[in-house]
């Protein structure tokens, strides 16, 4: 494999690893998947590149693998703090450019920053703070953090608001926020202040966190 294209290893098959493998894997992308599991591995052969029977936690076998002609790698090892540590350590031994990993709690997580590892994940409180969101106002119906406090958010318009002018709304007035573009159905739109709303309609919303909750609860 050259490194004419982006490539990503997965180290761990279980629920989260799998999905991460197999959505790469869809977008087009060359992706590893790496296990211990005999199961695991089958069960993802026919859905990547490559998935291979290897014990992370030896170099030797890493190497043999041929992991570090991969551009970025995702530990995805959470239970087993020790087998993901010395994966994450073998991994940075062979110059793996880009290295994110699964954390199974706080200790692990510090653990993994100290090591170097460029993101680290935990699966359970992101997706948790994720559902809060939506189902404290249903009308944020998806948001990306993106650090620092911002968050791009995708806001859905109301029955009761057909046909309300855009800057009736006081985006970049009232709310300090800036309007990325709106989707009307599969369509993307580049708004203007004198467009009128539908239902349904979804805003992309860029702005801070408390801002964009305070704009939600005035819908």
């Amino acid at each position: 494999m050259t490194k004419s294209s982006r490539s990503f290893a997965v180290v761990g098959l279980g629920a989260f690893g799998s999905t991460v493998a197999a959505e790469l894997a869809r977008f087009g992308n060359r992706v590893i998947g790496l296990d211990l599991d005999e199961k695991r591995v089958a069960q993802m052969s026919n859905t990547l590149s490559s998935a291979l029977i290897v014990d992370t936690t030896d170099e030797g076998a890493l190497r043999e693998a041929g992991i570090d002609r991969y551009d970025v790698a995702l530990v995805a090892v959470g239970r087993d703090i020790q087998a993901s540590i010395l994966t994450v350590m073998n991994l940075k031994l062979l110059g793996m450019e880009t290295l994110w990993a699964k954390a199974s709690n706080k200790t692990h997580h510090r653990i993994l920053v100290k090591l170097g590892v460029d993101r680290v994940i935990l699966p359970e409180q992101e997706m948790g703070r994720h559902i809060a969101q939506m189902l404290n106002n249903p009308v944020l119906q998806d948001y990306v953090s993106l650090g620092n406090g911002f968050s791009v958010v995708n806001v859905v318009i109301p029955q009761r608001m057909d046909g309300r002018e855009l800057a009736s709304l006081g985006i970049g007035t009232t709310h300090d926020l800036r309007l990325l573009g709106l989707m009307r159905g599969s369509e993307f739109r580049h708004p203007t202040d004198d467009m009128r709303l539908a239902p349904e309609d979804k805003l992309i919303l860029l702005g801070k966190r408390a801002e964009l909750r305070l704009f939600g609860d005035s819908l």
